[in-house]
C-alpha cells in the first residue's frame, strides 16, 4: 500500500513535469497550486490571486487531461481572483480579456472564451475573429461541469451555471441558469 502510494506520487509529479515543456507563455504573475498539470500558451498575461487551484483527484478526468490557458495576443489578458477553485480538464482561452472574480467554483470539462477565433464571414474564415469581446466570471460564481462560456459574457454575483450549458449572453447576479443556449431557471433563495 505504501510503496503505491508513493509510486502514484512520483508519476503525478513527472506527469506534471512533463506538460510544463509545452509551455510557451512566461508572462505569468502571482502563484497557483496544479493538482494536476497546467499548461501556459500565448504571448499575453495571466494573473493569479491568492489560493488558486487546478485539479480534484477525486474526479473525473485527472489522470488523463490537464488545464490548459492560453492568452493568445500580446494584449490578451486573464484574471484569476482569488480563491478559484477549478476542476478536471480547463481550458481558458483570450483573445482579448477574461476576468474570473474571487470565490468562484468551476466544474471539470469547462471551456471559457472571448473569440470565435475564425471570421464568421465565409470568405475571410481563415482569419482570426476582428471583434473579441471581454469575458468577466462575477463573485461566487458556481460553474457546473461541462460548460461552454463563450465571447462577450458577463455574469453576475453568485450566479449558477448548470451543468452542460452553453452560456451565449450576459445574465444578472443571483440567478440559477442552464440549458443550451443558457436562459433563467430560478432566481437564488
Amino acid at each position: 500500500m505504501m510503496i503505491k502510494h508513493y509510486a502514484t506520487k512520483i508519476i503525478l509529479k513527472v506527469r506534471k513535469l512533463g506538460y510544463k515543456c509545452f509551455n510557451t507563455n512566461k508572462n505569468i504573475s502571482g502563484k497557483y497550486t496544479a493538482i494536476q498539470p497546467v499548461v501556459f500558451r500565448g504571448k499575453g498575461s495571466v494573473v493569479f490571486g491568492k489560493h488558486v487551484k487546478f485539479g480534484i483527484v477525486n474526479s473525473p478526468m485527472f489522470y488523463n487531461t490537464y488545464a490548459y490557458i492560453e492568452a493568445r495576443q500580446p494584449d490578451s489578458k486573464i484574471v484569476f481572483g482569488n480563491n478559484v477553485s477549478v476542476n478536471n480538464n480547463f481550458s481558458i482561452t483570450s483573445e482579448k480579456s477574461i476576468i474570473i472574480k474571487d470565490d468562484v467554483l468551476i466544474g471539470y470539462n469547462c471551456h471559457i472564451s472571448d473569440s470565435n477565433f475564425h471570421d464568421l464571414n465565409p470568405g475571410n474564415r481563415l482569419n482570426t475573429d476582428l471583434n473579441p469581446k471581454e469575458v468577466s466570471i462575477g463573485k461566487n460564481v458556481f460553474i457546473g461541469n461541462n460548460v461552454t462560456i463563450l465571447k462577450g459574457v458577463v455574469l453576475g454575483e453568485n450566479l449558477v451555471v448548470a451543468a452542460g450549458s452553453v452560456v451565449t449572453k450576459s445574465f444578472s447576479k443571483n440567478l440559477i441558469i442552464g440549458g443550451v443556449p443558457a436562459k433563467i431557471i430560478s432566481e437564488l433563495p
